[in-house]
């Protein structure tokens, strides 16, 4: 902040130094009448109206004080007694009719509102969002919402990006971003089936002007374009049972390799879809693996034991489709594997979890 040098405080002529005819002095250099302190507090105090009663107050002390000592103000305390006077009375018949109440609950409603907008970069795990820009590229403003109203996303967890001295560009963190946050959402939304069809992997990411900044924040949520969604879509450690936790962790890699299936066929990338069958083939021995080494507390065995027995035959049809030694071989093996592979809605419903797929989706595994 820039100073700027004065005349010496004390110097005749200087400002603070009062001399002869200036302002602060009376006639001949006798000090001039002076204006009571608690008056002028009266006059300030009833018109603001923050504390009516306060200015009634200090106008009643200051009128005594002023005839006894002689001073000016007698004005400026009675002015202040009748506004704050006018003020009390205002203050009662609001409480009276309710007036008052109604402006404070607005002024909350306000400030409540304007707390929950946030930057896109200060939401922190477990908060529903409402995104004003529609989850546009650049969104400035997001308004934190309650899980249960419907919300545009729920934020799953962020990260920092490292390994960059300077702004590597937005395709250079968005090949980061994407599989992390695919990693973190599904840690956070284990029960993939309480998650709606339309709402996928989202992600904020650091723009140029907020990295200069410091920002190095990628934030992950599960999010929409579509039509909003209610509830939170949350199912990690911290919010299921053991038994609900291994069951997920035994069955949900079949899901997520299932989602990778080469896009050209067998005709046109044959090595593609043979080693995709493979890491199917190994998801699904892990899965009936996992499910029949551990001991299940309080489960009827029933839907567990027959699911684990699917598995044993859907791997034997998963093994021909990942051994087929052509395309013809493949293709057929290929729709009986598929329709192979079990369905755990069952097994499902008796640990607790969500026992219907999304709409449009399939009920294998």
């Amino acid at each position: 902040m820039p100073y700027t040098a004065g005349p010496y405080v004390g110097a005749p002529g200087a400002p603070g130094t009062p001399g002869p005819g200036a302002p602060g002095a009376g006639p001949y250099g006798l000090p001039r009448r002076t204006t009571n302190g608690l008056a002028v507090s009266s006059l300030v105090a009833g018109i603001v109206c923050c504390l009516p009663p306060l200015g009634l107050i200090l106008g009643l002390i200051a009128l005594p004080q002023i005839r006894k000592k002689d001073q000016a103000g007698k004005g400026l305390a009675v002015t202040g007694i009748v506004l704050s006077a006018v003020s009390c009375l205002l203050l009662v018949l609001g409480l009276v009719s309710g007036g008052f109440r109604t402006a404070w609950s607005g002024f909350k409603e306000g400030v409540d509102e304007a707390s929950r907008s946030k930057s896109p970069f200060s939401l922190r795990t477990g908060q529903c969002f409402s995104d004003d820009g529609k989850l546009e590229e650049y969104t400035e403003e997001v308004t934190i919402v309650d899980c249960d109203r419907p919300h545009d996303g729920e934020v799953t967890g962020n990260f920092k990006v490292t390994g960059f001295d300077k702004w590597p560009g937005e395709d250079a963190i968005d090949e980061i971003a994407q599989p992390r946050c695919e990693t973190v959402n599904a840690a956070y939304a284990m029960d993939t089936w309480a998650v709606p069809q339309d709402v996928w992997v989202y992600y904020y990411l650091p723009s140029s002007q907020s990295w200069r900044l410091g920002d190095r924040t990628v934030t992950c949520a599960y999010a929409t374009e579509k039509k909003p969604f209610k509830g939170s879509v949350r199912s990690d450690a911290s919010t299921l049972t053991l038994d609900q936790e291994h069951f997920l962790r035994s069955v949900n890699p079949i899901e997520t390799v299932m989602y990778r299936e080469p896009e050209d066929d067998p005709d046109e990338d044959f090595a593609a879809n043979k080693a995709w069958s493979g890491e199917m083939l190994a998801a699904i021995d892990a899965a009936r693996a996992d499910l029949g080494n551990y001991h299940w507390s309080g489960l009827p065995k029933a839907p567990v034991e027959a699911l684990h027995k699917e598995l044993g035959a859907a791997s034997k049809e998963w093994r021909k489709l990942a051994t087929a030694a052509d395309a013809d071989a493949y293709w057929e093996a290929y729709d009986t594997a598929w329709d192979a592979l079990p369905d755990s809605a069952e097994a499902r419903n008796e640990l607790g979890l969500t026992d219907t797929p999304p709409e449009g989706e399939g009920t294998s595994a």
